[in-house]
């Protein structure tokens, strides 16, 4: 009897909150509803997307979800710079040449980068997602983390349809919205989209034409310089000072030519008053990069400085370029977030101040390992490597 109680609070309970849910999502889509009426939307798309549209819980559990463990650079860049994506990239290089080099000469955009954006984003158009884009963000923007942010999708998202004369059920795309050959969030489409095959909408799925011209137009508004690349892999001399490295500390190329930066060959890197910034995405113990003002525009489309630096590789390779000349150690450890907040929180007490302890390598934390590693006469390259966590006496046992 008593397990019989249980079971019905259970239910009654489970019940309550499915009410709340379906509740709590119709009042969402009658705000969305409000909202697309004042911005002038069609009563027609209103009627075929946000009327009908049902929640996706595997959108939230995707979005909610957070990785046990950080990535590191080395399972980061080897798992997407791989022989085919190489090879496929000078194949469609060729291919498309004619269009390519006229976007190089109307965006000032290398074609090698174009390619390497479509071929990091959906392995050149082989794998587009499978989440139908209009309810995914409607999902999003029902869910109160973030939903002005994804109100805001879903309202770009109906513009696109109506501009575009699109279908909403063909429109498929990742868990967060993201649509096409270059996985364009809706704002971004609507802002960037170009008609790149003159037929007077503008599909990122089914034209490459438009795809790669949205693309170029994008970096090109984002203030791609056609002058200068990425960045390159240099190489440090033995006796380098690392308390200027990381994308916060630019300095002129003159500055780095002092310190004994050289290209991996040896030999000087350019000179002039672009600023440039140094990475060591593993350490001193991995590959260098020196970074100069288009590595931001690239993160302009992702924020990650691993996905930068990928494109930026990538887009080398594509070029004819070789590997890397120091390729990131395979041996790095892969760090839980409760290992980073125990980094974190240990820092702090020693009074190096890594901010809040949240589980994430940010800025705070890596200036807090370098001032930790100064003041034990460690390499301060600000990376959580093995020698950070010996010497503060954390364990990396999982």
């Amino acid at each position: 009897m008593r397990k019989t109680g249980c079971a019905l609070i259970s239910l009654l309970i489970c019940a309550s909150s499915v009410t709340y849910a379906t509740t709590g999502f119709q009042a969402c889509k009658d705000r969305l509803i409000q909202q697309a009426e004042k911005e002038g939307i069609s009563t027609q798309i209103i009627s075929h997307t946000l009327k009908p549209a049902s929640p996706i819980q595997r959108t939230l559990d995707l979005d909610k979800n957070q990785p046990e463990f950080t990535q590191t650079f080395a399972a980061y860049f080897n798992r997407r710079i791989t022989d085919f994506r190489v090879q496929q990239g000078r194949k469609l290089l060729k291919e498309y040449q004619p269009l390519l080099q006229k976007l190089t000469e109307e965006y000032g955009v290398p074609a090698s980068y174009l390619l390497a954006f479509w071929g990091l984003e959906t392995n050149y158009g082989s794998y587009l997602g499978k989440f139908p884009v209009v309810d995914t963000l409607i999902t999003l923007a029902c869910d109160d983390r973030r939903s002005q942010y994804f109100s805001n999708e879903v309202m770009a998202s109906l513009k696109l349809i109506e501009a575009n004369d699109l279908d909403p059920e063909k429109m498929l795309g990742s868990w967060a919205g993201a649509m096409g050959q270059t996985q364009f969030m809706p704002t971004t489409y609507l802002r960037y989209g170009k008609d790149g095959d003159n037929n007077h909408r503008i599909d990122l799925w089914n034209s490459i034409p438009d795809a790669l011209t949205s693309a170029a137009n994008f970096l090109s508004t984002m203030g791609w310089e056609k002058e200068w690349k990425w960045g390159r892999e240099v190489k440090l001399p033995k006796t380098f000072d690392f308390s200027a490295i990381g994308l916060n500390n630019k300095h002129k190329l003159s500055y780095w030519r002092e310190k004994g930066v050289t290209t991996i060959f040896g030999s000087s890197i350019p000179s002039g008053n672009t600023d440039a910034a140094l990475l060591l995405p593993s350490g001193y113990g991995g590959p260098a990069f020196l970074v100069y003002d288009n590595f931001e525009v690239i993160m302009g489309w992702n924020r990650s400085v691993f996905y930068a630096l990928t494109v930026g590789h990538l887009a080398d390779r594509i070029n004819g370029s070789p590997s890397l000349h120091q390729p990131p150690p395979s041996d790095e450890p892969r760090l839980t977030r409760e290992q980073i907040k125990t980094l974190q929180t240990k820092l702090n007490g020693l009074g190096f101040d890594s901010g809040k302890p949240d589980g994430h390598i940010g800025p705070a934390t890596r200036d807090a390992i370098r001032a930790f590693e100064r003041s034990n006469k460690m390499i301060p390259d600000g990376y959580p490597g093995k020698e950070l966590f010996e010497a503060l006496n954390i364990s990396l046992q999982y």
